[in-house]
């Protein structure tokens, strides 16, 4: 693992504290405004940059745990300040933050490991995220992050909304709600000059259409889903909003620390039987949580919170996914593809036990330092399965701009 990096991801008060610093030193381009308020009262910001009628929307911190894109999302804003073209035709408005009250939670803005990182973990349950609500909960029960969203939208009818997502460990790729031809070119050319891997075989993506290396073609709604036993379907999720408009989404992902096993397109010599063991040991692994869990839940204090909240729902979803798995012939036969289900069968008891961790911390619960040695230990075996390397918060931010810049290029020589 490598040191600190230089940068650190900023926290939203710093976001929003930038965000009007460039509203005031050009007022007759910029605008921030309020556009909602989370369940806690957090406001959430919007910053225009602008006057075009066709627009672009970008939006950063959906989920707590991927905090680049707020460092992206400030890049951008002055580039497209700095560069004329940008917005020559176009007007460009920055979420900064679509969830600010998980961002709050997730307390390691510049992880030196990923212990480090987990040790200071949240992601909310999926009725919780701004973006999947809309997919697992009817829409009287919405949550205000998700209407401030959705109104944003139907405000502004972007041509092209684009989502700012990482992950912990792995390569950089790219979902989009309709193809964008041309995108996979400098997106993969960005990736190579920067170090990144491109994530060929991403198992968020099994079964879509691939446009190019790492850019992957969200199945319409009403196609069957690769893993029937997931509850968030991206296809109800807030990321189709868009299309009421005319428009789409483009979610570009870019890792934390980079491994080179992601990006190997070989076939995988016997990937449905390499599938049902990680499926045996994702069993395993969450049941050591759901007994460190069922012995000191009677002693913890209080009604659940939102960590305890979300590590009994990605413990809820561990059954079905090991089922799909076991049951469901392979998405895709390759390295890449086996290398990125290893990598989601360990995040999601990893998880599960590193907010249950925080939870029996806080309350000085005697099993703490039993589910601490379990949270080091598959932290450090994460990283050197995947001989984990740092990726510099620089390059993750010039990546996702460089990413955002081209679809919406390539999405507005398409006539979308």
């Amino acid at each position: 693992m490598s040191l600190l990096p230089e940068l650190r991801y900023p926290s939203v008060p710093e976001l929003v504290t930038a965000a009007r610093a460039v509203a005031a030193h050009r007022p007759d381009l910029c605008a921030l405004q309020e556009v909602g308020v989370s369940r806690a009262g957090r406001p959430l910001h919007l910053l225009s940059v602008g006057h075009a009628p066709r627009a672009v929307l970008v939006v950063a911190g959906a989920h707590a745990n991927e905090p680049a894109g707020g460092s992206t999302l400030l890049a951008l804003a002055h580039r497209v300040l700095d560069e004329r073209w940008l917005r020559a035709d176009t007007s460009w408005h920055f979420l900064l933050c679509a969830d600010p009250d998980g961002a709050s939670l997730h307390v390691t803005p510049a992880p030196r490991s990923l212990l480090d990182y987990h040790l200071g973990f949240f992601r909310p349950a999926g009725p919780e995220q701004p973006e999947w609500s809309p997919s697992v909960l009817p829409p009287d029960r919405l949550p205000p992050e998700t209407r401030a969203l959705t109104g944003v939208i139907d405000t502004l009818r972007p041509y092209l909304q684009v989502t700012l997502h990482g992950t912990d460990l792995g390569g950089s790729w790219v979902q989009l709600t309709r193809d964008v031809p041309g995108l996979a070119e400098p997106f993969g050319k960005s990736a190579a000059e920067l170090h990144i891997p491109v994530e060929t075989g991403a198992s968020d993506a099994a079964g879509w259409a691939v446009s190019g290396p790492g850019v992957r073609v969200m199945p319409s709604p009403g196609a069957g889903a690769a893993y029937p036993s997931m509850p968030d379907d991206a296809r109800h999720s807030t990321w189709y909003h868009a299309h009421r408009y005319g428009g789409l989404t483009a979610v570009v992902e870019v890792p934390m620390w980079a491994s080179d096993l992601v990006d190997d397109p070989a076939p995988h010599p016997a990937p449905a039987a390499a599938i049902r063991r990680l499926a045996r040991r994702l069993l395993s692994d969450a049941r050591k949580v759901e007994q460190v869990l069922a012995d000191a839940l009677p002693r913890l204090p209080g009604a659940d919170g939102p960590l305890l909240r979300a590590a009994k729902w990605g413990l809820s979803l561990v059954p079905g996914l090991a089922a799909d798995w076991i049951h469901t012939p392979p998405a895709d036969t390759t390295m890449a593809y086996v290398g990125s289900v290893d990598a989601f069968g360990r995040r999601l008891p990893l998880r599960a036990a590193a907010m249950l961790l925080r939870v029996l911390r806080q309350a000085d619960d005697r099993a703490a330092p039993e589910l601490e040695r379990l949270v080091a230990a598959w932290s450090g075996s994460f990283a050197r399965r995947f001989r984990a390397r740092w990726v510099p918060l620089e390059h993750q931010t010039e990546h996702q701009m460089r990413t955002v810049v081209a679809a919406a290029r390539h999405a507005r020589e398409l006539g979308v």
